[in-house]
C-alpha cells in the first residue's frame, strides 16, 4: 500500500507556529489545490484529531479517518484508536490501496516510527517561524530519494520523494 505523507512546511522546517494554527492561515492557494486533488486521487485520509478540529468538517469526496483516543460524533468522519500498522493493515484487507496521512505532528510521527511512509510531498512555504511545530520526531533516520521538485507559484515549491525502504 501506498502512504503518502503530505505536509506544508515553512523554511524552517515546521509545520506550524502553534498547535491550534490552522495551515490555511500561511499556505497558498496552489498547495490547497495540490491537497484536495492528491486526497481525492488517494480517497482516504488519515490525520489526529487536533488536525481535524483546525479544519472542523468531513473532506467532500474522500473518506476520513481521524486518529483519537477520544470517539467523536461527526457524521462522515471515522474516528479510530488504532495503531498504525494496524489500521494501514485493517484498509489493505478492505482494498485500499494508498492513503494519505495528513497531520499533524504527532500522526506524521507515528507513521515515520512505524517504517509505513512510502512517499513524502512536502510544500516548502516561504516563512521563517523562529520555532512552532517541527514535521515530526522519535524516529530512526529514514533515506529517501527526490523524485519531483514542482514550483507551485513565485514563492512556493513541491518536493516529492520517496522512501528507499
Amino acid at each position: 500500500m501506498e502512504v503518502i505523507l503530505i505536509a506544508a512546511i515553512s523554511v524552517d522546517g515546521k509545520i506550524a507556529q502553534s498547535a491550534d494554527q490552522n495551515s490555511l492561515e500561511w499556505t497558498s492557494k496552489e498547495d490547497t489545490a495540490f491537497f484536495i486533488q492528491k486526497t481525492k486521487e488517494a480517497g482516504v485520509v488519515i490525520m489526529g484529531r487536533r488536525t481535524f478540529e483546525t479544519i472542523g468538517k468531513p473532506l467532500k469526496g474522500r473518506r476520513l479517518i481521524v486518529l483519537s483516543e477520544v470517539p467523536g460524533t461527526v457524521k462522515g468522519v471515522e474516528y479510530v484508536e488504532e495503531k498504525p500498522q494496524d489500521l494501514v493493515a485493517r484498509l489493505e484487507r478492505e482494498g485500499v490501496t494508498q492513503v494519505v496521512i495528513g497531520g499533524g505532528s504527532s500522526v506524521y510521527s507515528q507513521f515515520l516510527q512505524a517504517g509505513l511512509v512510502t512517499d513524502v510531498y512536502l510544500t516548502v512555504e516561504p516563512y521563517l517561524f523562529g520555532g512552532g511545530v517541527p514535521l515530526a520526531e522519535g524516529f530512526h533516520p529514514i533515506q529517501m530519494s527526490l523524485i519531483d521538485v514542482t514550483k507551485l507559484n513565485g514563492q512556493s515549491v513541491l518536493l516529492h520523494y520517496v522512501t528507499d525502504v
